[in-house]
């Protein structure tokens, strides 16, 4: 599945700042780059910018790029903002081509729920729109407004990476619902080596606990293990790091035990 993130604007887009000077591309591409990275997590699943920090992406470029790419879903992140001096607008909406595609209404609805649930705002809202980015995109497209930048309180939030990350969660969650789309396989992790310490080695187990008895007597943690060929072997610790280990037996060499390190 091919996925297009579009940080709306740019760096140097006219007007789009806060009244105390953030500028919109700053929430919008940090966003995309933290949706990117959640949606990479999951199969078959590419993810292309339609932006760029270099500089003004043309509305017509990204637009001729995703159709061009043959691109299966359109996001574009942007910040609202009502007029340019603080005031009371406040909220999350999402916007769908004004034909309401009925994919595009179901992404929309689903992203529109997780992005209220997650960031606690008032739900403006599905709504439509004759955004160019919704307009001449051939594939299913949907632009969300995650608060306003116009608004002091939610001005506070879009400037956080916390609040930034929990949008892209939320993008994400939508699209994740809306298409099925499943998490890779974890790879497990790799099992590092123990480092063990063992002080003997017996056939009968009342020999290996009567050491046991005397290690422990000396100030040592030791134990019995009984292994694959039967032996019950005397363990006094295990560690990942071999200095350690190695300083385990040189004590218990120095109280007169016959130590020595393995790994497994």
């Amino acid at each position: 599945m091919k996925i297009m993130l579009d940080a709306g604007h740019g760096y140097s887009t006219a007007g789009k700042r806060s009244p105390s000077g953030m500028r919109e591309y700053e929430f919008n591409r940090a966003v995309a780059n933290f949706a990117k990275k959640e949606l990479e997590t999951y199969q078959n699943v590419t993810v292309y910018f339609a932006h760029s920090d270099d500089r003004d992406v043309p509305l017509k470029e990204r637009t001729d790029k995703a159709n061009k790419l043959g691109i299966d879903v359109y996001v574009a992140i942007h910040a609202n903002a009502y007029q340019d001096t603080w005031n009371s607008a406040n909220g999350i909406d999402t916007f769908v081509y004004v034909t309401k595609p009925r994919e595009a209404v179901d992404l929309a609805q689903k992203v529109q729920r997780h992005l209220v649930a997650k960031t606690g705002l008032r739900d403006r809202g599905v709504k439509t729109a004759n955004f160019h980015v919704l307009r001449e995109t051939k594939m299913t497209s949907m632009l969300a407004e995650c608060g306003f930048m116009t608004n002091r309180e939610e001005e506070a939030l879009l400037r956080s990476d916390t609040y930034r990350m929990t949008c892209a969660k939320a993008i994400t969650a939508g699209i994740v619902e809306q298409y099925g789309l499943k998490k890779k396989p974890v790879a497990p992790k790799p099992v590092k080596s123990l480092y063990k310490v063992q002080v003997g080695a017996f056939r009968d187990k009342s020999h290996a606990d009567e050491l046991v008895k005397k290690v422990t007597a000396k100030g040592y943690q030791a134990f019995a293990v009984k292994d694959k060929d039967g032996l019950y072997k005397v363990q006094a610790g295990a560690f990942t790091k071999k200095e350690n280990a190695d300083a385990l037996v040189k004590k218990l060499k120095a109280d007169g035990f016959e130590a020595f390190v393995y790994s497994e």
